[in-house]
């Protein structure tokens, strides 16, 4: 049925199923005779059970969808690992979707393969319109395709940051639609930044007859996130959207999807891709669906909303503790973001020492943005950097809520926090008071003298 099963097969079926695959693939054949440059050899044993006899990769010289006539195995492992996927990707709230394909590079080189795909229908096309997002693959996935981003500045909503519309309508008014590539927008993203107003920003897409693609890094994972896309869709204008296979589905970095509403513009996107491609990626979504299957997976996410609930409540209360508070970002479904304006005021050095603390204690994934922190990238120079905004009014820490998160890793989150917290306000006060000092034997040497 190309569908994920409702519950996940074990570990001994998984693997007499790859192996059935394997052995319809010609570099497996006991009689087979390879005079070609690509026979799928392997020097190693054990690389080649890492891959379980699956050595010819997925696609042809001219498509990544394609069959390979010498490895049928391997083509229909490509072609049910989409086929899965997609259903996976309806199940998760974007029920309208009509192709996708997993293309084995993360996610900034899957966009700029997407853009580049667009760059032959719009030939005069120079800019890609960006509402504001810090993260640098976002930024370079356009360089590389070529194009000029043109950065629209975010506009802060109590403690959102929210996408300009009027700026975005502006420009593309400015520059002429002819001249812009599509827009490029975002779903998942760090508080206090929330997702793009994707209903509008495609809106504006369709009536100006520009592209729209989607940054959905781990937007599969939320609800939220794929409710708008599915929305953008239906009133609006939406090419692709595109998400990572290790941010969604507990696998290994080096895969995404490409996904979209118009099977054709899906297809072009895979035929754009030159030569032929690993089948890693595909491999290893494939085995981690038909282990979880449907059930498993939805169980999964709703586990992955329980404990955003419970981190938001327990870090609302650490902030409260410590004369912080929980920055109000209701409108972003996976990250949270808690101020540091105490240890701001004291010490700028003091705010990014906490995030090396935090390191130090195994805790990774937590982020520690600074104040008016600067960054070049590509010769664009970002103010503000991290904070997605030139001037966020307070530092801040973030901690996100993503797929396989267990309570244990909030509880041992929020005790190191905690220690740490309470740390860097001692070296804090201990420094102004050295400082204090210093300032006030410089005023009695410069009497003497």
């Amino acid at each position: 049925k190309g569908k994920c099963p409702e519950d996940g097969w074990d570990e001994s079926t998984i693997e007499l199923f790859l192996h059935e695959l394997a052995i319809m693939d010609s570099n497996n054949f006991l009689g087979n005779c390879g005079v070609g440059e690509r026979e799928g050899r392997v020097a190693s044993g054990l690389v080649a059970r890492r891959h379980y006899r699956l050595i010819h990769g997925i696609g042809r010289s001219g498509d990544i969808s394609a069959v390979q006539p010498k490895a049928a195995g391997s083509s229909l492992l490509n072609k049910l690992t989409n086929s899965v996927v997609l259903d996976i990707i309806k199940l998760a709230g974007v029920r309208t979707v009509t192709n996708c394909f997993v293309v084995p590079m993360a996610t900034g080189m899957s966009l700029t393969l997407c853009f580049l795909t667009l760059r032959h229908k719009r030939p005069k096309a120079k800019y890609i319109i960006w509402p504001r997002i810090d993260q640098k693959s976002c930024f370079k996935s356009m360089i590389t395709a070529g194009f000029e981003p043109v950065v629209i500045e975010n506009v802060l909503e109590g403690d959102e940051l929210r996408t300009d519309i009027e700026a975005v309508e502006a420009k593309i008014k400015a520059l002429g639609a002819e001249s812009i590539l599509c827009v490029h927008s975002t779903t998942s993203c760090f508080a206090p930044r929330v997702p793009d107003r994707l209903e509008e920003l495609a809106v504006i897409c369709a009536n100006y007859d520009i592209p729209h693609i989607v940054n959905n890094a781990y937007g599969v994972q939320s609800s939220k996130c794929m409710h708008l896309i599915q929305q953008g869709a239906r009133v609006g204008r939406i090419d692709a959207f595109v998400q990572s296979l290790d941010k969604n589905f507990m696998v290994p970095v080096g895969g995404a999807i490409i996904a979209g509403f118009n099977e054709s513009f899906i297809q072009e996107i895979s035929k754009m891709y030159p030569g032929k491609a690993s089948a890693s990626p595909s491999l290893d979504v494939l085995i981690t669906l038909l282990s979880l299957g449907a059930n498993g997976y939805k169980q999964l996410l709703k586990e992955r909303k329980e404990m955003f609930s419970y981190l938001s409540s327990e870090l609302k209360k650490l902030a409260d503790n410590h004369n912080e508070r929980l920055l109000d970002t209701p409108h972003n479904p996976i990250s949270l973001a808690m101020s540091l304006k105490n240890l701001d005021e004291n010490n700028d050095a003091a705010v990014t020492q906490l995030g090396s603390m935090l390191f130090t204690r195994q805790v990774s994934g937590a982020r520690v943005v600074p104040c008016g922190s600067v960054q070049t990238v590509n010769n664009y120079t970002f103010k503000g950097f991290m904070s997605h905004a030139n001037d966020y009014p307070c530092a801040y820490l973030n901690a996100a809520s993503a797929i396989g998160i267990k309570k244990q890793d909030v509880d041992v989150f929020l005790k190191r926090l905690d220690k740490c917290l309470k740390t860097s306000r001692k070296e804090s006060k201990k420094g102004k008071v050295v400082s204090e000092i210093s300032n006030s034997n410089t005023g009695t040497e410069q009497l003497e003298d």
